[in-house]
């Protein structure tokens, strides 16, 4: 049960994204079937068969050879069981997020755009590039973005819903060896794992280089406004290719589903009217209003994205470059990443990255850190943050540490955290007992 609720929930994005109903059934065409009900939102029966397929993609019994997992595939997916486990644990994070919704909690328009990009970079990890995600969901990257708003939002809700149920469980020095007594035969030897530290540098666009993109905008507004095409325009200067083919329509959007800037700038306009360059974390928009209603309104826009200049990119390399020449005079990484590192969620923690297998890296970073001695720190590279900006960082392997059996004298901070887990888990689960107690859920297959 644990396990598969860990998984399950790690998956639930992918699975509820990529089965989304984003348009209204067709004349003709029958509603899904509702296969459960949970306060004012439903599980169709289509929401459960894609959980169920993933869940039996990544099932250790599909380890078999080729010619057995379809068979292995197809007893997963008819397993009465399973199917049950899987819409409980549906069912249970709807119930987190009527309860999220209930005590007010809230999610800004920010914290979805981050997550929605991060979730956009493992997608092209996963796919390969923006153009096969666009074929795969069959719409523009505009149009994935401003669907999957809601869906994000409702994950964060009950992410944050769990983070305040369970952020002050702890385990005392007793617990952690009591669980390791306990569960010392079912531990698992830990991989081979390195410890890996990096800094981060943004490209910070120079004022010069963001007034001259201003001023792009700001002409071809001009240009547009004295008669001009807009949709001709879109497509020769528009940065957001998924919309520049089509004039840079967006399509029609309620509010809430915009970036903040851009939604309260387009909703000032008139149909027919053209707005001054509005800039978001994107760049410069120029935004016309086609038609709009008290609540909803459809738009097409042209982006010039902030792109740093040549010198701009070269200044954050020689930072990190310098940073990495003065480790030769005995300053410690971590202290300089402190100082240093414009990723606020790892600059507290020295640059702290993970202690992981090579195996659990991205292809292009285990490339990189093969490559790296103990000690060693990379050249400048890549770092993709979000869409909005760029950066360069340098990593650190700072140590190899060999498998090995976990043991409290070497591994305790590995066993304090398994054991945290699991007692957050059990609380999780006695918690969801309560809300299904609590809140109204039906099942009805």
């Amino acid at each position: 049960m644990k396990k598969l609720f860990l998984l399950i929930f790690s998956v639930t994005f992918l699975f509820s994204f990529s089965n989304h109903s984003f348009s209204q059934p067709k004349e003709g065409e029958t509603l899904e079937k509702i296969i459960a009900v949970v306060g004012s939102e439903v599980i169709t029966l289509s929401d459960l068969n894609a959980s169920l397929q993933i869940m039996a993609q990544t099932h250790p019994n599909m380890d078999v050879p080729d010619s057995e997992k379809q068979r292995v595939y197809d007893s997963l997916i008819n397993d009465s069981d399973m199917r049950k486990r899987v819409l409980d644990a549906l069912i249970n994070e709807k119930l987190v997020v009527a309860k999220a919704m209930e005590d007010s909690v809230t999610v800004t328009d920010d914290e979805i755009e981050q997550r929605w990009e991060y979730q956009l970079q493992q997608y092209i990890g996963q796919f390969g590039s923006e153009k096969r995600i666009e074929d795969i969901f069959g719409m523009s990257l505009s149009q994935i973005r401003n669907e999957a708003r809601e869906i994000i939002k409702k994950k964060l809700l009950a992410e944050k819903m769990q983070q305040t149920k369970l952020m002050n469980v702890k385990v005392t020095p007793r617990e952690v060896e009591e669980f390791y007594t306990k569960y010392k035969d079912s531990l698992q030897n830990i991989p081979e794992q390195v410890e890996l530290y990096h800094i981060v540098k943004f490209v910070d666009a120079s004022y010069k280089a963001k007034e001259e993109v201003y001023n792009l905008a700001k002409i071809v507004r001009d240009s547009i406004v004295a008669g001009g095409d807009f949709a001709a325009f879109a497509k020769k200067y528009s940065n957001d290719l998924a919309t520049a083919t089509n004039g840079g329509e967006l399509g029609w959007f309620p509010k809430g589903k915009l970036i903040r800037e851009f939604e309260r700038a387009a909703f000032e306009l008139q149909p027919g009217q053209i707005s001054l360059p509005v800039e978001t974390p994107f760049g410069f928009h120029i935004i016309q209003a086609i038609e709009k209603k008290k609540d909803s309104i459809l738009t097409r826009h042209i982006l010039f994205k902030i792109g740093g200049t040549s010198e701009d990119v070269d200044r954050a390399k020689d930072l990190l470059k310098s940073i990495k020449d003065s480790m030769s005079s005995g300053k410690s990484f971590e202290d300089l990443a402190k100082l240093y590192s414009d990723e606020k969620e790892t600059k507290g923690f020295g640059g702290y990255i993970a202690k992981t297998s090579l195996q659990k890296l991205p292809p292009e970073i285990r490339g990189i850190v093969e490559k790296l001695s103990d000690g060693s720190i990379s050249e400048p590279i890549v770092y993709i943050t979000d869409k909005s900006k760029s950066a360069f960082h340098i990593i650190y392997r700072k140590r190899t540490i060999p498998s090995h059996f976990p043991t409290l004298e070497n591994d305790r901070k590995d066993i304090e955290e398994m054991a945290l887990n699991f007692k957050k888990i059990n609380q999780y689960e006695a918690w969801i007992e309560e809300l299904r107690s609590q809140l109204y859920w039906e099942v009805k297959e």
